[in-house]
């Protein structure tokens, strides 16, 4: 008993194990060896262009998951960010395609778009004290018809690549000679190095894990809670507006009323990366895992042959062992 306390000790005291953290740490070696399986299974799924395929879909992802990781820190949640995203995009698009606007303004326009939703689920959650559960999913339902309604139900695309307009798509993906060289993964990194800093080295990021740690202690503390309440879920709609200029980056056609199931990807992400839905612990760094993760088991499930019902019970079972995984850490602090 005492060498099986020595040896769990020496596992949690290892200066690797202390840097990445011991659940990001079980997730990396899952995600390799998940990687590892899918390129034995599949031929195909290790060439190149396949992990093409993986940064294209990590980009809006990760964008949505950084959003949410901010709302689940204070013990609440946001289940628009995945229409929301299509939304925004989908005005954008259309400020571009139908009445000739910059591709600039666009841009601009589909974050302040996501930030203005953000605000508004803010106002619900921290000022009105509706259940964020709830808040979120009736805004989910607001922007999946507003799309819809404004583009008239209509499918639209941004420029393509070769368009005049169209360079906002190198920020995403470049062509050098044949090779496409995911030059997004740099924002990605940039993104999270930032965010990362804003949430443990800020009064911001502080507050915010603060309030999802004790609300009434935050309260007490002299924290104007709302502010940073209503702070951390227009974060979350900044992010979502961020994603949706990716999601246009990636995909050539934006269809109205999509979206729905893209949140649960980035919750789930998070949830795996170690952000705890009761709030007051997560890290950037493992919300970024959480979805390669994701990536590499959504990209790797059609190469074996699995279609797409099978697939969605899958992510489905692995969303269950990522909220068990951490009601478990929750039972374990207390």
């Amino acid at each position: 008993m005492a060498d099986n306390k020595k040896k769990s000790n020496a596992l949690t005291n290892n200066a690797l194990v202390k840097k990445i953290g011991g659940q990001q740490l079980v997730v990396i070696l899952v995600m390799i060896a998940l990687f590892i399986f899918f390129c034995v299974a599949s031929e195909s799924f290790g060439q190149y262009s396949t992990i093409v395929s993986i940064m294209d879909f990590s980009y809006y992802v990760t964008f949505i998951a950084i959003g949410v990781t901010f709302a689940l820190m204070t013990g609440g949640n946001d289940l628009s960010i995945g229409t929301g995203m299509v939304c925004y995009s989908l005005i954008g698009g259309f400020l571009i395609s139908k009445l000739g606007l910059p591709v600039g303004v666009g841009m601009i326009v589909t974050i302040l778009c996501g930030m203005l939703m953000g605000t508004l689920n803010g106002f619900l959650v921290a000022v009105l004290e509706l259940p964020p559960f709830i808040a979120t999913l009736c805004t989910m339902m607001i922007v999946r018809g507003l799309g819809s309604i404004i583009t008239g139900g209509v499918s639209l695309s941004w420029p393509a690549a070769d368009a005049a307009n169209g360079w906002f798509r190198s920020f995403f993906k470049m062509t050098v000679g044949n090779t496409k060289v995911p030059v997004g993964v740099v924002w990605i990194i940039l993104a999270v190095i930032i965010m990362s800093i804003i949430l443990t080295k800020t009064k911001p990021g502080r507050y915010i894990i603060a309030i999802g740690s004790n609300k009434e202690a935050a309260r007490l503390s002299g924290v104007n809670v709302i502010k940073w309440h209503m702070l951390a879920y227009i974060i979350c709609g900044f992010f979502t507006g961020l994603a949706g200029i990716a999601y246009a980056g990636t995909f050539q056609t934006l269809t109205p009323g999509t979206g729905a199931g893209l949140e649960l990807d980035a919750i789930c992400a998070a949830i795996i990366g170690g952000t705890s839905m009761y709030g007051g612990q997560g890290t950037i760094v493992g919300t970024l895992i959480g979805v390669f993760l994701m990536c590499i088991l959504k990209t790797g499930l059609p190469y074996i042959g699995l279609q797409a019902n099978w697939q969605q019970i899958i992510i489905g079972m692995v969303l269950i062992l990522a909220v068990l995984m951490d009601v478990l850490r929750t039972k374990k602090r207390a």
